[in-house]
């Protein structure tokens, strides 16, 4: 006994520094294993794929930076913004659509035959002024109450593009949407897809890093950590909440947007709920008021959907509910390890 104390003591200490070093190089670590993942998966399944992966990355990821400047920066748990998805997706969708597709269905909707390039910022202008509106009432709310509310709007949105059946469709959704076209060349390659929409995420990305770098997002931070202290400095937090909201929900257009477009099919399903909660997730499982985090978030989120479709021993029928069980363990066991996830600055 007395001969195995003191290496019973030294490993607990040398235990206990790997511990120290391990946590402390999670960051790294998680950028390493998520990279080794997508270069694996792109050897693995081929180039065709990777494409797929890249654009589905670009889209969930435009939509985690957008939703991590309101949970992340400003501390703001919203699971409305899939609201904002759909708007985006269905005015493009409406939009673009033509005389000739309208002659097709027996449920026919307004007809403006814009091209994808101009009907996008109109459904990025329309996401905006929605979210001042609705933003208006909700700075009156906080905290849990600023949870429920956002609840709100999202089940509001779902119906609206149910219902209205004039514009929408209803549950027969919107076929066969336009690709974009650039000039004279249609974008209808996924591999341009690809480019035009990596594009997009570099440009919000670049937009994020402008405004969580600046003087307004330094406030928007201390609105976070203590916001009546905010309004003692004299910050007007209503107004920079109101702001930050209305760019976030701009920005969740785009992905909208983009979403119609690549898919060339959206009905109501496609912005239920739980899609809001999976984006809520990805933000989580990132990292909250980190942008690389957000990026980091969605890919692994990416990797685990696709990825989860060529176990062998799992129905296609149950690949779907799987990807959200295995999400929810991952997001409990980083609540007990690491609340603030994987590159994130503060805790839920």
């Amino acid at each position: 006994m007395t001969t195995n104390t003191p290496e019973t003591t030294e490993n607990r200490r040398a235990r206990r520094v790997f511990l120290r070093l391990a946590n402390g190089n999670v960051e790294l670590w998680a950028n390493i294993i998520v990279l080794v993942w997508v270069v694996a998966f792109v050897l693995w399944q081929g180039v065709g794929f990777a494409i797929t992966i890249g654009t589905v990355f670009a889209i969930w990821a435009i939509l985690a930076v957008s939703l991590n400047l309101v949970i992340g920066f400003t501390g703001l748990l919203s699971v409305g913004h899939i609201g904002f998805f759909g708007i985006g997706a269905y005015s493009v969708a409406i939009l673009t659509s033509t005389t000739d597709y309208s002659l097709l269905r027996t449920e026919g909707i307004p007809t403006y035959e814009l091209p994808f390039f101009a009907a996008l910022p109109v459904g990025i202008a329309l996401a905006g002024v929605t979210a001042l509106v609705v933003g208006v009432v909700f700075n009156r709310f906080r905290d849990d109450v600023f949870v429920l509310v956002s609840f709100g709007f999202a089940i509001i949105s779902f119906n609206l593009f149910l219902n209205a059946r004039a514009v929408t469709r209803g549950a027969f959704g919107i076929h066969d949407i336009a690709r974009p076209v650039l000039g004279t060349r249609a974008l209808d390659g996924e591999l341009e897809f690809l480019a035009m929409a990596l594009a997009c995420l570099a440009l919000v990305s670049v937009a994020a890093w402008f405004i969580v770098t600046s003087s307004f997002g330094r406030v928007l931070t201390a609105i976070r950590e203590d916001e009546q202290a905010a309004s003692v400095f004299g910050y007007q937090v209503t107004h920079y909440k109101l702001a930050i909201w209305v760019v976030s929900a701009m920005m969740a257009a785009v992905a909208g947007g983009l979403f119609a477009s690549w898919t060339s099919f959206i009905d109501p399903n496609s912005f239920i709920l739980l899609e809001s909660i999976l984006l809520v997730s990805i933000v989580i499982l990132g990292g909250l008021a980190t942008i690389w985090g957000s990026l980091l978030g969605a890919m692994t989120f990416v990797l685990l959907e696709e990825g989860m479709r060529f176990i062998p021993f799992l129905p296609d029928v149950y690949v779907g509910q799987a990807r959200q069980v295995v999400l929810g363990v991952m997001l409990v066991l980083l609540m007990l390890f690491r609340p603030q996830g994987l590159l994130g600055r503060y805790r839920l």
